[in-house]
């Protein structure tokens, strides 16, 4: 079975960029605001998204 980060890079550029939001609001403390700013500053390149979603504070 294929992870989610193969998935993703079958998507188009719209569709991968939600999955990416998805993601880091799942799997981190951002919300998804955050995560869709994140993934529009820094693009859909997951292991660098993760990598600075940690030094993210959740949204309060």
């Amino acid at each position: 079975m294929a992870d989610r980060q193969s998935v993703a890079e079958g998507l188009d550029a719209t569709e991968r960029e939600q999955a990416e939001i998805r993601h880091l609001a799942e799997n981190t403390d951002l919300s998804p605001k955050q995560a869709h700013e994140l993934v529009r500053r820094h693009g859909t390149d997951r292991k660098k998204l993760m990598e600075i979603a940690k030094t993210f504070k959740a949204e309060g």
